[in-house]
């Protein structure tokens, strides 16, 4: 992708949820540094994320691991150009946190600042890899509480395919793992016990594939598991097997949308982001479909499906090179309208 010439470092700041994500990304150069600190083990004992907890958090951790990045960059303050924080979507202490301490030093610097869609950050994440995909193309988003297909055919300039009417696939994994007595945080947990599951041995239905349209709805298909669970054995083995009947309901309904998206729009590139993109049986099947149906599919490195400060400093650093930049109000969208944004030039 073309983002014109070399300009200045842009601090990211991510701070949406229950993640503390700084990084610099230089255009011309690329990521100079990324660092991320995870509050799984503060949540943990809770079951889930407790919003004044994580907003706590982020306020003792966001300034030592700004300092720890600029350092890793090999930069002074002064080097910046710009900073860029998540907006929104999400918890609103825990956006204020990122957006109060990005807006305090873009004031100090006397540089411009930019508010970014968190969702548009998963979005250009897999542009942060080597070949990026270039649009126009379809994005398959599936992160914490969102399922969506968006087509892209320009930065900024969104058409929402298909969303998630109840349950997201994400928040379908953890809840689904809690229901099988498995820890916090619940997605990657599921995943690792289906690796030991037998495929076949449970048969879930495939969500809203049976007619017409690209939404989604993963609420019935967690009733479906915990009926399961209750009528099984309560082995070992069940838990393992009903864990990959739910893994593989998942991937196969995430994949025929994503078919039916690709052939709705004409585009011949698929775009996978956020957490659930780290799934290893997700990458293998659309790989797989991308063979048998000859289109290009593109995933980001997978340190970068979950939250992260490089992506919020990369779509940050293409919005403010374009000449977008905010005033000095301290504001935050813990519901935005990914199709709201301004374009790109």
């Amino acid at each position: 992708m073309d983002i014109g010439n070399v300009s200045k470092p842009v601090l990211g700041i991510e701070s949406s949820c229950d993640e503390t994500g700084v990084a610099v990304y230089q255009p011309g150069r690329g990521l100079l540094a990324d660092r991320l600190y995870s509050q799984i083990a503060l949540h943990q004992e809770y079951g889930g994320v407790v919003p004044e907890l994580a907003s706590r958090d982020h306020v003792r951790k966001l300034l030592p691991l700004i300092r720890e990045t600029m350092a890793a960059a090999g930069l002074d303050f002064n080097d910046l150009g710009g900073v860029a924080y998540t907006a929104g979507p999400g918890l609103v202490g825990a956006l204020l946190v990122g957006a109060a301490a990005a807006r305090a030093l873009a004031w100090a610097l006397q540089i411009p600042a930019i508010g970014v869609h968190h969702m548009e950050g998963h979005l250009l994440a897999p542009l942060l890899e080597p070949d990026p995909p270039a649009p126009p193309f379809v994005a398959l988003l599936v992160s914490g509480g969102h399922s969506m297909l968006v087509h892209v055919a320009g930065i900024g300039r969104y058409r929402l395919l298909g969303d998630t009417l109840d349950d997201a696939a994400g928040e379908a994994f953890d809840k689904t793992a809690k229901l099988l007595g498995l820890p916090y945080p619940g997605g990657p947990a599921l995943a690792a016990l289906a690796e030991q599951g037998h495929a076949g041995a449970f048969r879930f239905a495939r969500p809203m594939t049976d007619r017409p349209g690209l939404d989604f709805s993963f609420s019935g298909l967690k009733t479906q598991v915990l009926l399961a669970w209750r009528n099984s054995d309560h082995s070992e083995t069940a838990r393992a097997d009903i864990a990959r009947g739910f893994e593989d309901a998942v991937v196969e309904t995430l994949t025929v949308k994503c078919r039916r998206a690709l052939a709705a729009s004409g585009a011949r590139t698929l775009v996978v982001a956020g957490g659930v993109g780290a799934n290893r049986r997700l990458r293998e099947t659309l790989t797989a479909a991308a063979t048998a149906d000859g289109f290009r599919v593109a995933f980001p490195r997978l340190q970068f499906c979950t939250d992260n400060g490089a992506m919020i400093a990369f779509a940050g650093a293409l919005r403010l090179m374009a000449g977008q930049h905010e005033d000095s109000t301290i504001r935050v969208l813990p519901r935005w309208d990914l199709e709201s944004l301004p374009a790109v030039a």
